[in-house]
């Protein structure tokens, strides 16, 4: 069963999967800064959703819409039991990572090794749109590489994403790097192996039917945009969307200004960072009100001020407020006495004004 038509749009602007940095707070503080980009959670592997906590991997709140769950995994019914209770839990996209380098993922056989393996990846795909009935609310999509180690062919990713599609795959969120299975850690994979953004273009020229997203090395706003313009790389070619992964937490403000730029709202006037920081900050109060007592969720605002640490980034005083959100001594406090601890001036300040 094939999916229904797809909206290019809905992925225009998205934060990527990140390994312990994309839980349900972290897209929480998202969420206050853009309203419309496309939130991922961090890769969730499908036995730890069949054979673990479920709900405690998947819980997330109703302000994080639009979300997807990415999943790892390589066992078509395992993936395919995924996406069904994704999709009861209402879940936006199911997104199947074939990009993770490292050995850990690998040995669990799966991840960007499986761009070895296209047909078990179009069985994967295949398994997870009919278990969930080709529903366009959810969207069954894959994160990849533009090849793997020394495979430095076009022909290669072309083919990949040639046979992936025939499975009823219409979203392809491509990082525009090889993956090298030996030798490089996950950092180094996101940083050595060169970027080639003309093989995302290429494949969106050559499958325009197709919803491609461009990952890999995106840290401003205008370059994300040139990334969507017509003609950027290739000629009369012009991709669907981008995906920021490092820059969008570390200087997450640039975020502000994505529902403006990429989704064609009027800018947000009058919106400011200390806005932003109260929204999370009530968040979190109710958070640590709501799971008081729980054995295993209890919530403690480091968990979830620690995703919050680059809000300021580039401005005066940045240095002391991360320092105060970043002391363990007050951890006890209300979190919204910390935040006006954040934000006293120091002493000596004050002094040299008066």
């Amino acid at each position: 069963m094939s999916q229904a038509t797809l909206d290019p749009r809905d992925w225009r602007a998205c934060v990527a999967p990140m390994l312990d940095w994309t839980d349900r707070h972290c897209r929480v503080f998202h969420r206050q800064l853009s309203r419309h980009a496309r939130l991922y959670t961090e890769m969730i592997t499908t036995g730890a959703i069949i054979h673990g906590q479920m709900h405690r991997f998947l819980e997330y709140s109703e302000q994080e819409h639009p979300v997807a769950l990415q999943l790892g995994g390589s066992e078509p019914d395992d993936l395919a039991q995924c996406a069904r209770i994704a999709q009861q839990m209402g879940y936006d996209e199911v997104n199947l990572n074939c990009g993770c380098p490292s050995e850990r993922v690998q040995r669990g056989a799966f991840g960007a090794c499986l761009m070895n393996e296209a047909t078990l990846v179009a069985d994967c795909v295949k398994a997870m749109v009919d278990a969930t009935g080709g529903d366009a609310r959810m969207p069954i999509t894959v994160k990849h590489r533009i090849g793997i180690d020394q495979i430095e062919s076009y022909d290669y990713v072309r083919d990949f994403v040639g046979t992936v599609a025939a499975a009823g795959c219409q979203v392809f969120i491509v990082h525009a790097r090889n993956a090298w299975l030996k030798g490089l850690s996950p950092k180094e994979n996101r940083e050595i192996p060169p970027l080639r953004y003309e093989f995302v273009h290429q494949l969106k020229r050559d499958f325009p039917h197709l919803i491609i997203v461009i990952n890999g090395g995106l840290a401003t706003n205008d370059q994300c945009l040139a990334q969507l313009q017509p003609g950027a790389v290739l000629p009369n070619v012009a991709l669907d969307g981008v995906m920021v992964g490092r820059a969008a937490y570390h200087t997450p403000w640039m975020m502000a200004e994505w529902d403006h730029l990429f989704f064609g709202e009027a800018p947000r006037e009058g919106y400011t960072r200390e806005m932003a920081e109260a929204a999370i900050v009530d968040y979190t109060a109710a958070e640590m009100v709501r799971t008081q007592g729980l054995a295993h969720g209890e919530v403690r605002w480091p968990q979830v001020m620690r995703h919050v640490l680059g809000l300021y980034n580039g401005l005066p005083g940045a240095r002391r407020w991360r320092q105060v959100w970043s002391d363990h001594k007050l951890k006890h406090h209300a979190v919204h006495e910390v935040m006006a601890l954040a934000h006293q001036r120091p002493a000596r300040a004050e002094a040299a004004e008066a």
